[in-house]
């Protein structure tokens, strides 16, 4: 098996997961570059991407964002999302952008 042929099976099977963790990848580049309320905006969209997708992919392709029954796994995400959502909303910036 070439690394192209790895590389194809591994992101065909598992984008699910790899699309919100990209999500997340870049807002925790936001943080760290002092943007902490747009990170945590993006942060919070990431998880919302991943409820939606729990949400509307079949068992087979959900992949890695099946841990539990479907109804569990997206009202967990969703309140999560939700949570980061309020705070990132709601705590003064503190002079950050």
């Amino acid at each position: 098996m070439t690394l192209r042929e790895f590389a194809r099976k591994v992101f065909h099977g598992q984008w699910p997961i790899l699309l919100p963790g990209v999500i997340l990848i870049v807002a925790f580049g936001l943080v760290i570059a002092g943007y902490w309320r747009r990170g945590a905006l993006v942060l919070a969209i990431g998880v919302a991407v991943a409820a939606v997708l729990r949400l509307t992919l079949p068992e087979d392709r959900a992949g890695l964002l099946a841990v539990r029954s479907r109804i569990v796994d997206v009202a967990t995400t969703a309140s999560v999302s939700a949570t980061i959502l309020y705070i990132a909303w709601t705590i003064d910036p503190l002079g950050t952008s």
